[in-house]
């Protein structure tokens, strides 16, 4: 039994460090094999800064809106019976069955030009694909579920008597979900929220669709790396990636920290 185990460990060990630790560390030496000069110029270019730049604040805003929306759904599905609650549900879960990029198509022929809200809305002067309110519609998208099914367990597990008894002590509605309902669900909250941040940061397909790639206005990171792998300019595709990479090892403890107080929260 001891020798199974033995083998079934360096089995898995042997398996993840072939499938994520290998190539990592490939792509560590290949975006720093030219030394901290070329790193710094392949980063500091002014078309990857702004890339990085709008790779960031867009995902910023995603995660701030469905801080706040996810958590009103969840709030919905778990606290109020309404019509539809398992469809509902499904479509929450949608972005994640289907491919990203076909979440840029829908938003394209939604939104698009060529359709007819898109035509509306470019007679009023507003534009949703190929510009920069289409990203953030997309991260949006694709990043719906997260919030939403962090908080949901926790809501689950929240008494309704605590509620109750703060109306009962004359609290308000506004009192009460500051002091009563969202201490414990806060955790969960931003759990998601960072999640919904790192996802946005890496998402590739979807914004591949709808942005337009434009440099300086609507390129985000990940599609400028693949133009610079196609570019015949790798180093400097793996010297923009390891910023990328930096930043979602920096986030992984956060979310993993977050992830263990809510769910020390719910075991209380």
């Amino acid at each position: 039994m001891k020798s199974g185990g033995h083998f079934l460990r360096a089995g898995v060990v042997g398996w993840v460090t072939l499938l994520v630790a290998l190539p990592v560390g490939v792509l560590v030496v290949r975006g720093l094999e030219g030394g901290p000069a070329a790193f710094v110029a392949a980063v500091s270019e002014p078309v990857a800064v702004d890339a990085l730049l709008l790779s960031v604040w867009t995902a910023a805003i995603a995660a701030a809106v469905n801080a706040v929306v996810g958590t009103t759904i969840a709030w919905t599905l778990v606290r109020w019976d309404v019509p539809g609650r398992r469809l509902i549900g499904a479509l929450v879960d949608l972005p994640l069955a289907i491919p990203t990029l076909v979440a840029g198509v829908l938003i394209i022929a939604l939104f698009g030009p060529q359709s007819t809200v898109g035509v509306a809305l470019g007679d009023a002067g507003l534009s949703v694909a190929f510009a920069r309110p289409g990203i953030v519609l997309a991260l949006l998208f694709v990043t719906l579920p997260f919030v939403v099914r962090a908080v949901e367990p926790v809501l689950e597990e929240l008494d309704p008597a605590e509620e109750e008894a703060a109306y009962t002590m004359g609290a308000g509605q506004i009192l009460t979900l500051i002091r009563v309902l969202l201490p414990p669900i806060l955790p969960a909250v931003a759990a998601g929220a960072v999640q919904t941040f790192a996802r946005s940061v890496a998402e590739f397909g979807s914004l591949a669709a709808v942005s337009g790639n434009i440099p300086h206005r609507t390129l985000v990171a990940p599609v400028y790396i693949l133009g610079e792998v196609e570019a015949g300019n790798p180093g400097g595709a793996a010297s923009v990636s390891l910023v990328l990479l930096a930043l979602a090892l920096a986030l992984q403890p956060l979310s993993a920290a977050l992830a263990r107080r809510a769910g020390a929260r719910r075991a209380q």
